[in-house]
């Protein structure tokens, strides 16, 4: 069998366009909002925050048995997410609560133009949202009161204020992955500026940034936080600092671009790039962790990138959030109390990943080679997601000048 030769999508136009048409959309809802009333439910407290769009309603007089009676007489709920584990979400939800639940697969930015769109015509049919994008939440959908965060005040204790505004549900990660049948004796990568580096010319696989939301997010963390890891990993791998008038982040960012990897539509087309069966070409890919699943339902040879300077990838969170002009708020946020709990967070942690309610136990599965969610891989610090939003276009106008 022939080696996987992915296809390179390197200007996802329609993508771009849909974005434009939220933020045009998103403008247009800000500036209705300067002359009418605000259609946040009544003491959600959902007043601009320069931290992260909108204050967080803490539902401090919670009674969860009042909740189920009052969703049970809405009937159903509609839950958007990016994955399709929101069926089984679902799924466990009506088993549960006897309340009809449909969960939808939908990516990001297909939610945010969608969820725009209702809130303006006043016809919402997205009650709820697990929405992975958290620059776009913080500045489109919450600073324009599109959804608010809502929270159990049962469990407000258990859960970091960092992790509340917005709420957090779980994280998952991206990693560089490996094939160990082509490398048995570890990853060929030992250091992240090594992706930079000639020999890896053309040799990374990835989905394109600029039709992946959370990895343009993660250059733009990097920028924040990340400079003391970059640097220390640069010595390490040339043996001299970096110039201190330079940002660590940008000079790794327009490496990696100018190192023409490959760049995929999607994480199943970076995964067979390292991973297929009778891969014969040395690469190394960045995909969701998800991806595990085929070493036994695709018979793929994977395994992370352990022991990487400084990290073997990153986390990216999972938010929830209600539909501000929703007809099921009860049942709405009856989910959003479900994914805080071990039954429902379960349904999305079958291939790993860490609850945003610490009280609750990680993902039983660890993809081979990931001992450590927290130390091996970049963790996105939530305070910064206004101005990785506000730097979302300059970020991917840094990838575009540099890949090839």
């Amino acid at each position: 069998m022939p080696s996987f030769a992915p296809r390179a999508v390197t200007r996802p136009g329609g993508r771009r366009r849909r974005i434009a048409v939220s933020l045009v959309l998103a403008g247009a809802l800000g500036a209705a909002a300067a002359c009418a009333p605000s259609t946040a439910p009544t003491g959600t407290g959902a007043e601009t925050d320069s931290a992260s769009g909108a204050k967080p309603q803490i539902d401090s007089d919670f009674d969860l048995d009042a909740l189920v009676a009052e969703a049970k007489k809405e009937g159903s709920v509609t839950v958007y997410d990016s994955t399709g584990d929101i069926t089984k979400t679902a799924a466990a939800f009506t088993a549960k609560y006897g309340i009809k639940a449909t969960g939808v697969k939908s990516k990001v930015g297909d939610t945010l133009e969608k969820m725009t769109r209702e809130n303006q015509a006043g016809n919402v049919t997205i009650d709820a949202t697990f929405y992975e994008d958290g620059p776009s939440l913080v500045g489109q959908l919450l600073a324009q009161k599109v959804v608010y965060t809502w929270i159990p005040g049962s469990l407000a204790k258990d859960i970091p204020a960092s992790r509340q505004s917005p709420l957090q549900v779980l994280s998952k990660g991206n990693m560089w992955i490996y094939n160990p049948k082509l490398f048995p004796k570890g990853c060929p990568v030992k250091n992240i500026w090594d992706l930079a580096d000639p020999a890896w010319k053309g040799k990374a696989a990835m989905q394109d940034p600029l039709g992946k939301p959370n990895i343009v997010e993660f250059f733009n963390q990097l920028k924040a936080g990340g400079e003391a890891g970059l640097r220390q990993a640069y010595k390490s791998k040339y043996g001299k600092e970096l110039p201190s008038g330079d940002s660590a982040a940008e000079a790794w960012i327009k490496g990696l671009a100018k190192n023409s990897p490959i760049l995929t539509s999607s994480d199943d087309d970076a995964a067979a790039a390292v991973a297929s069966p009778n891969q014969t070409k040395d690469r190394v890919a960045l995909v969701s962790n998800a991806k595990f699943r085929d070493v036994k339902e695709k018979n793929y040879s994977m395994r992370v990138c352990a022991g990487m300077q400084p990290w073997s990838g990153y986390q990216y969170p999972k938010y929830a959030a209600v539909a501000t002009k929703t007809e099921h708020p009860a049942a709405a946020k009856l989910f959003v109390y479900f994914m805080l709990t071990q039954d429902g967070v379960d349904t999305q942690l079958g291939t790993g990943g860490v609850p945003g309610n610490p009280a609750l136990k990680q993902g039983a599965f660890l993809p081979d080679g990931l001992t450590d969610w927290n130390k091996q891989l970049f963790v996105f610090d939530p305070a910064k997601l206004k101005s990785d939003f506000d730097n979302l276009q300059p970020t991917q106008d840094l990838w575009r000048l540099n890949h090839g």
